[in-house]
């Protein structure tokens, strides 16, 4: 299917009614075996990673440390606490959630039971259940990637719409982008029940968290840590161009994009995300490993120099709107509808 990039056939002033289309094929399970069949060394990439369970508990110590003293304070220096948590806090955290998608793929450990203990412990620091939630859709986001009744990544209609092509509604939607992740949930096919022994035990142990943070260090410890989580997966940082970065595209034959620039050093390499997408067994120390082996593979594609660019452009540029993703049921959709010959 040969298709034009979006900006060759709509105007910037118009507000697109669905998402591109692309063929049902995905391109990752194909770079993989080809990437195999060059270079079968890359096999020895996929290993486990324990040293990410050491950096997780270092990082947990020192947002738990930085929370209490801010809860020393107290609340009268709330302002003081919302600076922290979007200068230091929110890099924190965003940690925490690389570690959590690596544990979901089992990258840390080989028993998956160790695996979930790290992402509830990674999870501590953002004083609300993420992980296990999180664990129950993202295998959906590789094997179905761009599939509207799957992939809990793509933005539902109903938010498009709301954020349309104005910066003021762009701008909204990335501040509230960890609400409207859990209001795409109701939509999927075919996921694990979010609801289960797992997901109980993590809510239970941040309830406890929280109350023990509470307790031994006041409101303004509490605050800084949820600001820490709120602006780690949006409210206006910089860092949430990452999830315009990974899958947002104006192309239909290249859906998942690349940042190589230096905030990957606190950002656990999760810019290496076409690497990701091909290996996701591979930890995320040895992404940058995998593009050197095979360079033929990656060096072709396009990608974004800075996440902090890419912000101002998504919030300011007309043309990227909630609907610049593939959208690969559109595909089977028109398939199913149409008469069988």
């Amino acid at each position: 299917m040969n298709i034009a990039s979006r900006e060759q056939y709509e105007p910037a002033n118009e507000l697109p009614d669905n998402f591109l289309v692309a063929e049902p094929m995905r391109p990752h399970p194909q770079r993989r075996r080809a990437i195999l069949a060059a270079h079968p060394e890359v096999a020895g990439l996929i290993v486990t990673d324990p040293i990410t369970a050491v950096i997780t508990l270092a990082i947990v110590v020192g947002q738990v440390a930085i929370a209490g003293y801010f809860g020393h304070l107290g609340l009268g220096y709330w302002w003081a606490a919302l600076i922290a948590a979007y200068c230091i806090g929110a890099f924190a955290n965003h940690a925490m959630f690389v570690v959590i998608h690596d544990a979901v793929h089992n990258t840390i450990f080989k028993n998956p039971t160790a695996n979930k203990w790290v992402a509830i412990l990674a999870d501590l620091p953002n004083a609300f259940p993420t992980a296990m939630g999180f664990r129950c859709y993202h295998q959906k986001h590789h094997s179905h990637l761009g599939d509207y009744d799957f992939d809990a990544d793509l933005p539902g209609h109903i938010e498009a719409r709301i954020a349309g092509n104005r910066w003021y509604g762009k701008a909204f939607w990335l501040f509230g982008f960890a609400f409207w992740q859990l209001t795409r949930l109701g939509r999927l096919k075919g996921t694990v029940p979010i609801w289960g022994k797992w997901t109980y035990i993590n809510t239970a142990v941040i309830a406890v968290f929280d109350l023990l943070i509470l307790y031994f260090f006041g409101w303004n410890a509490l605050l800084y840590l949820f600001a820490s989580f709120w602006f780690s997966v949006g409210g206006l940082h910089p860092l949430s161009a990452r999830w315009v970065q990974e899958h947002f595209t104006f192309d239909p034959h290249q859906e998942t994009y690349d940042y190589y620039g230096p905030l990957n050093l606190v950002a656990l390499n999760i810019g290496y995300h076409n690497e990701h997408h091909d290996f996701p067994e591979i930890p995320w120390r040895l992404l940058p490993e995998l593009k050197r082996m095979a360079p033929e593979f990656y060096d072709h594609l396009k990608t974004h120099e800075s996440w902090t660019k890419l912000f101002f452009t998504f919030i300011f540029d007309p043309r990227y709107t909630l609907y610049s993703r593939v959208d690969r049921s559109i595909v089977r959709h028109a398939a199913e509808a149409s008469p069988t010959k």
